[in-house]
């Protein structure tokens, strides 16, 4: 029933102007749309919004994603842009210069991707990704 509907995701921020500063300063994103409590953010064809909570997000799972084609370059650039990566190290995820292979993980177009993680200004825990394509 829901299939023919579009998607958007939603991130808490107990401070939106904090996290609109993180999202302009180091992502280079601007909000397309503003109203009282929220921002709401263009990527490609998607969107996703920003909104004024006093609630904090788990940050033990990736809340959003970014497919990207060379994840070398987009991390070199978020890093020059003060962009901190996660570092894993434990059975099945383990990151090397930020960035980790997964056998087997969506996006299903490949056999597996490349990825790496990062927390916003407010602690939600974005990602990019490559599709790995044999």
């Amino acid at each position: 029933m829901l299939d023919r509907y579009d998607v958007a995701t939603r991130l808490p921020a107990q401070d939106l102007d904090r996290a609109r500063a993180f999202y302009a300063d180091k992502l280079g994103l601007h909000p397309a749309e503003e109203r009282p409590g929220g921002l709401l953010y263009r990527c490609g064809g998607t969107r996703f919004v920003l909104f004024a909570s006093a609630g904090r997000p788990s940050g033990d799972h990736t809340q959003m994603a970014w497919t990207v084609d060379d994840i070398e370059a987009v991390v070199g650039a978020l890093r020059d842009r003060g962009v901190e990566f996660e570092h894993y190290d434990f059975p099945g995820l383990r990151t090397v210069d930020g960035i980790a292979e997964v056998a087997g993980n969506y996006p299903s177009v490949g056999t597996g991707e490349r990825g790496a993680w990062f927390r916003d200004s407010e602690g939600n825990l974005l990602a990019i990704g490559q599709p790995i394509r044999d």
